[in-house]
């Protein structure tokens, strides 16, 4: 399903619906009243997409970010052919805020090549992470923040209760990367909106936008369809419960990323990535989270490498079915 080009008509089908922002299929009955859809990350070939059919899943998202609309197209065709999904591609870091110009126009130039990828693909997001900490700067840990910021701006003024003169320069840092990712963005939407593919905004572990009610503000600053948010269900469990990630987000959040992580306080990065359903990810929660703001849309499995494609199916199935 391709999105409208205008907001009203965005808005107004979103509100029709009853349902996320991207439905990825046609509806069919189901337990749930949500027709979520199960996915891969990969390279798209006829065997992988042959392998992913067998185990269960219906979709891929795409690392092959680089290809030409045709050559996507090819991938697109065999996809279809199997009764599969190329939904989604993933572009990955970016450095909007380097301080070097020709950087930041290198990245905006790679993400119009991604989107024309996705046209061809068929797919309709682009996972983007607009900036990273790029400096060695004092950072509070991650049980530590507590950020106020200006509602116009969306600026930090603090990230710390109590004394923030320790992370003057990381508060610097997070503005600029702010007010740096926000102009790149602007240049890329109209492209965005010519292939008709959203750029989901993932901040993943970039020591940037870490508390959902930042994160959400800079989404929504732009006030655009073309620009939403890709949340990573595992990636920030040790700033805030997914839930709250999802609360915040809302209709806002167009793909899903499923992972896991076990958080331990005493280790230097706050725990560990571990396979789906063997952290401390409270999977019935999360997807009552969902169901409150009307997720219908694909959820795709980042990591678990360790199990088996036919045992990370199982245990999405187990996800979905909210146990």
């Amino acid at each position: 399903m391709r999105l409208d080009l205008t907001r009203r008509a965005f808005l107004s089908t979103t509100a029709a619906a009853g349902v996320g922002l991207l439905a990825g299929g046609q509806l069919r009955a189901a337990p749930s009243r949500f027709r979520r859809r199960k996915a891969l990350i990969g390279v798209p070939s006829r065997e992988t997409l042959e392998q992913y059919r067998a185990a269960g899943f219906e979709g891929m998202e795409s690392t092959d970010w680089k290809l030409t609309p045709e050559a996507a197209g090819k991938h697109r065709e065999t996809a279809e052919q199997l009764g599969m999904r190329i939904h989604s591609v993933l572009r990955g870091w970016t450095n909007f805020n380097s301080p070097q110009a020709e950087q930041v126009a290198q990245d905006v130039a790679s993400v119009e090549t991604g989107l024309k990828a996705c046209q061809g693909y068929g797919a309709d997001a682009l996972l983007l992470v607009p900036c990273r900490l790029l400096a060695e700067v004092a950072l509070p840990k991650p049980e530590e923040f507590e950020i106020e910021l200006n509602d116009q701006t969306g600026h930090v003024t603090r990230v710390v209760a109590g004394d923030n003169a320790p992370y003057t320069a990381y508060m610097q840092a997070q503005n600029e990367a702010i007010d740096m990712a926000r102009k790149a963005l602007d240049r890329l939407i109209p492209v965005a909106e010519k292939t008709g593919v959203v750029i989901a905004l993932e901040n993943v572990w970039s020591d940037l936008w870490v508390l959902p009610k930042l994160f959400a503000h800079f989404v929504r600053s732009f006030q655009c369809p073309w620009i939403q948010s890709y949340f990573d269900i595992g990636n920030h469990v040790k700033y805030a419960k997914p839930e709250a990630w999802i609360e915040a987000l809302g209709k806002t959040i167009v793909k899903l990323h499923v992972k896991d992580f076990k958080v331990d306080r005493a280790a230097p990065q706050g725990g560990s990535f571990v396979d789906i359903r063997d952290g401390d990810v409270d999977w019935p929660s999360v997807i009552r989270a969902l169901d409150r703001i009307g997720y219908d849309g694909w959820l795709t499995i980042e990591g678990s490498g360790g199990l088996s494609m036919d045992e990370q199916s199982r245990r999405l199935d187990l996800i979905l079915a909210g146990k």
